[in-house]
């Protein structure tokens, strides 16, 4: 079906409820399984096999309920392929829109990366628990990100920065395996020029174009100052990153229940009850997927 026939049958029905006495948020929380349309507003080419799309639910009464902490993921829907849970990169102090950075790897995120802007997909959540963020305000905050990791922290970033009079220094570790597989290159150049901003990026794999450091994410640790008595640690990346880099945040003395992390699981229902995300007795789809060390360390088979 193409795409703008499958678009006007699903803002009319079954989708639409013209003269509902409830609510967006009680909407919502109905049918938690339910997808809410929404328009593809903007679409930036971020790398080869990444794209950041921006999207706006359809539903004026939904769009003005939905809000979400920064680490939450939702599930997007296209439909007549299927569904998946995708990490939020917007800040929650962005309203009207959410912006999901997607990795082109399969059937589905093929699929997404051929849509165009108008093209309308199912969004469902948000879901999860995010970073503890009125927990680190009035903190400083160390932000290590490995590869696509980036994208979940962004919210953490982009939200931080919004309000930055509220927190210490801000330190930032991003890690890519190339200088072309570098994400959010103008958003970086950004930082890297605030001078309430401490910016190191690193690839595995230096070239010619390359001014960043080279080597692992953990490498900017050795000329790293902080003061651990008032540091929070947050983390995203491959899970091989995960032990050295908390070991290096061990190291400058920041301890187990200030370093916090996001883990990739296939959350497919998003609300516990398909068991796909299972780790140990817990559940990452309602648990996490943001876990301190303490208790990822206490899940069997995470670490």
């Amino acid at each position: 079906m193409p795409n703008n026939v499958a678009a006007s049958a699903i803002e009319v029905h079954p989708f639409h409820d013209a003269g509902s006495p409830m609510t967006g948020a009680e909407r919502m929380a109905a049918n938690p399984y339910r997808p809410w349309p929404a328009r593809i507003t903007s679409i930036t080419e971020l790398t080869a096999t990444e794209k950041l799309f921006e999207f706006r639910l359809v539903d004026e009464c939904i769009r003005n309920a939905f809000h979400h902490e920064p680490g939450q993921f939702v599930e997007l829907s296209i439909f007549g392929v299927g569904e998946a849970p995708i990490s939020i990169s917007s800040s929650p102090s962005k309203s009207g829109f959410i912006e999901l950075c997607v990795r082109r790897a399969g059937r589905f995120t093929e699929a997404l990366h051929k849509m165009q802007c108008g093209d309308i997909v199912g969004i469902r959540g948000p879901f999860g628990r995010g970073f503890p963020f009125e927990k680190m305000r009035g903190h400083d905050i160390l932000l290590v990100a490995g590869g696509l990791g980036i994208a979940p922290l962004r919210s953490l970033i982009n939200n931080i920065h919004d309000e930055r009079s509220d927190f210490g220094k801000v330190t930032i570790i991003y890690g890519s395996k190339t200088p072309q597989e570098v994400m959010f290159r103008n958003q970086f150049e950004m930082w890297r020029h605030r001078k309430d901003f401490d910016l190191y990026l690193t690839v595995d794999h230096a070239d010619e174009t390359w001014d960043g450091e080279e080597g692992l994410v953990t490498k900017p640790f050795e000329h790293l100052e902080i003061n651990p008595d008032t540091t929070f640690g947050a983390l995203c990346g491959p899970p091989v990153m995960y032990r050295f880099v908390v070991q290096e945040m061990r190291k400058k003395g920041i301890s187990y229940d200030h370093i916090y992390m996001s883990f990739e699981r296939h959350m497919k229902c998003g609300m516990g009850k398909c068991g796909h995300c299972q780790i140990g007795h817990q559940y990452c789809c309602i648990d996490g997927p943001v876990f301190n060390y303490w208790e990822a360390k206490n899940i069997q088979g995470s670490m």
